[in-house]
């Protein structure tokens, strides 16, 4: 029997009726003593092997449980590795037919975390296999086991469950990336123009690392009298938290477009969306709706607290459409209103709407920020070079980035919508 270096006991019974919380195992380096549980009921202690070495040269310690019970009392958190024999009787087996692994899958079971070194008789070569296929990291024939065989194998065990584990994790994080990745893309908008004769563009950029979606959020849809309704916004903040409210603006704005909403009614209710789905008293959106009427000649415009559109015609300068009538950001000011501004765009023109993150970006190393008339000097230069719509957007961004002097710490949207004779 092996001569153990921790606490064993005789106690007899089977598992207790649950199955408790997983353990965890205690980490392994150069400073640590293995520590293994062996799990065999054989009173005349026939497995006999010498002092067995780690790696290092220390003794690995051995802990002996008789059955399930007292295995489960004697597996705390020191505990690297199980040798269990196959043998041992599973607790209220009934009938010969019963899984020959029901103690094995209970042992998996209860310590899902630590290695599992199955022992079986040499003629049962097939039952061990099979208890690796089950999760054992490894088998191991009883009669063939001495002290070198066994240290080697409880070494691979445990380093081979470290490398699982590791591995599972790894597996798991790459998983739920890739469904974050497509929750995200999922909520950025399908714009809904059919039979409108504008083409439109849009290019987002969350600030925050490594994510898809931010606080900003657009969208474009037409209704059904032929109007082309275009929104762009900004929560406040950049967390997840403010990803999803903008979300739900966004979906909001929608649903109550559709419903015939325009202009101050429109943005009055989705302040109250806003105050009811907001973290704290503290969150506003800023916001900018356009509505083109179906001529395309003309538009109405609302601002709440967010910056005005950019607007592009042949054989004129690019400028920004007016903002005198600015009304405050969403979730400010209780009862605000929001006057719509009739705007006339001409037969052939290019709207651009934004958010701050394109104008709030440094110029170089020093405090200045590129500002709303750098803004628009960059963009009459880019439109002078012949860009336009996707290939416009994509070399604002790039430029912007670029005179910020690497990545922009606040989200970007910008939309585009073009109209041609």
């Amino acid at each position: 029997m092996f001569s153990p270096g921790g606490p064993s006991g005789h106690a007899t019974g089977g598992p207790s009726g649950s199955v408790p919380a997983p353990r965890a195992t205690a980490p392994v380096d150069s400073t640590t003593n293995l520590t293994l549980l062996v799990i065999e009921d054989d009173p005349a202690g026939s497995l006999s092997v010498p002092e067995m070495l780690d790696a290092a040269g220390k003794p690995i310690r051995v802990r002996t449980a008789r059955n399930l019970t007292e295995a489960e009392r004697l597996l705390t958190d020191d505990v690297h590795c199980i040798l269990l024999d196959l043998a041992l009787p599973a607790p209220g087996r009934a009938a010969e037919g019963d899984d020959e692994l029901t103690v094995l899958k209970h042992v998996l079971q209860l310590a899902p975390r630590h290695a599992v070194l199955a022992l079986t008789a040499s003629g049962d070569a097939e039952r061990g296999a099979e208890a690796v296929r089950v999760g054992a990291q490894d088998y191991l024939l009883r009669e063939e086991l001495d002290g070198r065989l066994l240290s080697r194998a409880i070494r691979y065990a445990v380093e081979r469950k470290r490398s699982d584990r590791a591995e599972r994790r790894l597996t798991e994080s790459k998983l739920r990336a890739q469904e974050n990745a497509r929750l995200e893309r999922g909520l950025l908008p399908t714009p809904l123009l059919e039979g409108s004769p504008l083409r439109f563009a849009a290019r987002y950029r969350p600030g925050r690392s490594r994510a898809l979606l931010g606080g900003d959020f657009y969208d474009t849809v037409r209704t059904a009298d032929g109007t082309v309704h275009a929104m762009i916004g900004d929560v406040c903040g950049h967390g997840p938290d403010e990803a999803a409210l903008g979300v739900e603006l966004r979906i909001a704005w929608r649903a109550l477009t559709f419903a015939g909403l325009c202009g101050d009614e429109l943005l009055s209710t989705l302040q109250q969306v806003l105050e009811h789905e907001r973290e704290s008293d503290e969150i506003f959106a800023t916001l900018c709706t356009v509505d083109i009427a179906p001529d395309g000649r003309r538009a109405g415009l609302c601002l709440a607290g967010h910056p005005s559109p950019l607007i592009s015609r042949p054989g004129r300068q690019a400028e920004l459409l007016p903002y005198d009538n600015n009304g405050p950001a969403l979730g400010l000011v209780p009862h605000a209103r929001w006057p719509r501004m009739q705007v006339e765009l001409g037969a052939a023109w290019s709207l651009m709407l934004y958010t701050d993150g394109l104008i709030e970006g440094h110029i170089g190393e020093g405090k200045d920020r590129l500002g709303q008339d750098g803004m628009v000097d960059m963009v009459r230069r880019q439109l002078a070079q012949g860009l336009q719509g996707e290939e416009l957007l994509r070399a604002a961004v790039s430029e912007v980035r670029e005179l910020n002097g690497g990545e922009l710490t606040d989200d970007v949207a910008v939309l585009l919508l073009d109209r041609t004779p």
